[in-house]
């Protein structure tokens, strides 16, 4: 098989060294749809709001820039652990956290430790767990959880691992609004680390099961984030604390991604659909945790 829970369960820590300046943070930001037009602005490209995400005399970085600082190695650095040796292919990203422990900077050197906490065995496909923890010489700077799915590696008899839902609010969301996702929106967004052919290359997509490209799952996690920022938490990238989701479904490029959104005392619940599918989930059970 080629999983072994054990083998990568109890391999020893690796550890990577990221670095990072302010073209990768804006690139990043270009790739999740930073100065498109959204409902909320009209006129993005010169909004003092949307500057901060685009223009580095006045640059912030969004905490979901953590999945691909340092250009993804914490996927790329997961999947290559001892006991894993799958098929892209057969893999999906199943769910994602980002802790934030302070603001990330625009421009960082840290090192990055990996690990594989747990292996679950799904039946039909297993769910690998990596976690990078994140540090610089000023201390930690972010957490890492990311969830794989595998196609077609259950079956080993190992824990079949959590399985709780988040309950969204029985009332109607406080907010909604939509992201238009553009045509070459996961050509832009791979240059920032993800270089999987599943986003870019048709056969390859076909291979996988899908009759055309998908977006990246990463790339909708940190669309969510810059919406959810930038209307509920006035813009203020530092007041988020963490971010939470599990990925529900695919999301072609040049769809609408709708979003609702409740809010809660320390937290913002949210729902996203595919709303040229008849809002097909593509996000589900996600949590903005924030000061």
């Amino acid at each position: 098989m080629p999983i072994d829970a054990a083998k990568a369960t109890s391999a020893e820590l690796r550890t990577t060294e990221l670095a990072w300046d302010h073209k990768d943070v804006q690139l990043y930001h270009l790739g999740i749809g930073a100065g498109a037009a959204t409902p909320e602005k009209a006129h993005p490209a010169t909004d003092p709001d949307e500057l901060r995400y685009t223009l580095e005399s006045a640059l912030h970085v969004l905490p979901s820039f953590a999945t691909v600082a340092g250009g993804g190695m914490a996927l790329a650095g997961g999947l290559s652990a001892p006991g894993i040796d799958v098929d892209l292919a057969a893999v999906l990203h199943g769910g994602q956290t980002v802790t934030v422990h302070r603001a990330l900077p625009v421009n960082g050197r840290a090192t990055q430790t990996s690990s594989v906490p747990a292996v679950y065995d799904k039946g039909k496909a297993a769910v690998i767990v990596l976690r990078s923890e994140v540090a610089d010489d000023d201390g930690p700077l972010w957490t890492c959880d990311t969830q794989i799915f595998v196609r077609g590696e259950g079956g080993f008899g190992g824990e079949r691992g959590p399985s709780a839902r988040l309950e969204l609010p029985d009332r109607a969301p406080d907010l909604s609004t939509e992201r238009r996702i553009r045509a070459d929106q996961a050509l832009l967004y791979r240059l920032s680390g993800d270089w999987n052919p599943l986003h870019a290359d048709p056969g390859f997509a076909k291979l996988a099961g899908f009759d055309r490209p998908i977006l990246h799952g990463l790339c909708t996690y940190g669309v969510t984030l810059k919406a959810v920022v930038d209307t509920v938490l006035d813009g203020d990238v530092t007041r988020v604390r963490s971010y939470t989701t599990r990925f529900a479904g695919v999301v072609f490029p040049g769809e609408t991604l709708r979003m609702r959104l409740w809010r809660e005392p320390g937290r913002v619940l949210v729902s996203v659909t595919a709303a040229d599918r008849e809002d097909a989930p593509v996000l589900a059970d996600t949590v903005v945790e924030h000061s």
